[in-house]
């Protein structure tokens, strides 16, 4: 266990580690930092998006189940099922050429988002409800960025330059909301990614009309 301290400061964005097991710590730091890198990639537009962005959220899910924040361990859950489709769907080739560059989602794809937002939106309020964790506004927050989250990986995994911006709103509402739940380095890293979305945004509108073959 990490020792209690007496300063102020660290006590607001630290202080609470002092419950966490080294092992706990170490692995959320490890998880942060492979999820920075996902990121980053993501924004260069490169595959090695998913294999980080998997082994992160693999290490989230035990954490946050272990922690039962029931609504952002579905978010790492589902994560890495569409991290598998992602990886599938991005490199898949034809005659040596990207079958799926980067593009904008088509009329059937913003149906099939606001369903998944709707069906994302209900299906953690019942997780909530069975686990009986209704207990505080932090409930609604998740259920709110969860259904976010789920579209917006999904549209990313159809590598649709539109996923930037569901990232940008769920990252700026995660960033006090993981700050008050405990997670400081968790809200650190939700700080970097929403820093990194809008360069991805415009990295990946630069790439649109541009040719892809890698």
């Amino acid at each position: 266990m990490i020792a209690a301290t007496t300063t102020p400061l660290y006590d607001f964005f630290f202080g609470q580690y002092a419950l966490y097991s080294p092992i706990d710590i170490g692995l959320e730091v490890m998880a942060v930092l492979l999820g920075l890198a996902s990121v980053w990639y993501a924004k260069q537009n490169k595959i090695a998006v998913y294999p980080t962005g998997m082994i992160s959220t693999a290490i989230f899910v035990y954490l946050l189940w272990k922690w039962m924040l029931l609504g952002d361990m579905l978010i790492n859950a589902y994560y890495f099922i569409m991290s598998a489709y992602g990886w599938f769907f991005w490199t898949q080739k034809k005659e040596g050429a990207i079958v799926h560059p980067i593009g904008r989602m088509t009329t059937v794809e913003k149906y099939i988002g606001v369903f998944l937002f709707m069906a994302s939106l209900l299906g953690v309020y019942y997780v909530y409800l069975f686990f009986d964790k209704w207990e505080s506004w932090t409930a609604y927050t998740d259920t709110f960025t969860t259904a976010l989250f789920f579209v917006g990986m999904w549209i990313m995994a159809r590598r649709k330059i539109e996923h930037w911006v569901f990232w940008i709103v769920g990252d700026c509402i995660s960033v006090p909301l993981y700050f008050y739940k405990g997670l400081t380095l968790t809200a650190i890293q939700y700080l970097i990614f929403t820093l990194i979305a809008f360069y991805g945004y415009r990295a990946w509108k630069q790439q649109l009309n541009s040719p892809q073959t890698a």
